[in-house]
């Protein structure tokens, strides 16, 4: 595959509030036809195909990942959607549908992931 015809690939979980975060903006900037994406559900056979796929080339597998170029992966939500913005040319800050979920839902689900980290902590020391 030439760089001419690749399209990023962005790889994500269902019920990922990070990997909604992506879809997200792809979906509010036009950019979902310009993507591959690759979702699986936890649990299903299409997990252990992608961990497969992205062990060798990413420090450690999380989601979202997406290639962002040939051989060029980040697994951080923010850098995924300022590479995708700059493409684009939009602010991200400037998207109401983004902008909503991110002051929301996504805030809300950050605090319940903080708190079950440290919840899991206190129950491995006890």
């Amino acid at each position: 595959m030439t760089d001419a015809t690749f399209k990023p690939t962005v790889y994500l979980k269902t019920g990922c509030p990070f990997c909604l975060k992506v879809r997200l903006f792809l979906l509010e900037t036009g950019q979902l036809d310009q993507v591959v994406l690759r979702e699986f559900v936890p649990g299903d056979d299409e997990v252990t195909a992608i961990r497969a796929l992205l062990a060798p080339v990413v420090e450690k597998v999380t989601f979202p990942t997406a290639e962002l170029t040939p051989g060029r992966f980040t697994t951080e939500s923010d850098a995924i959607v300022a590479y995708f913005a700059k493409l684009a040319g939009v602010d991200p800050d400037a998207l109401p549908t983004y902008r909503s979920y991110l002051d929301g839902v996504h805030k809300g689900m950050q605090s319940l992931f903080r708190e079950n980290l440290q919840l899991k902590k206190q129950a491995e020391a006890a």
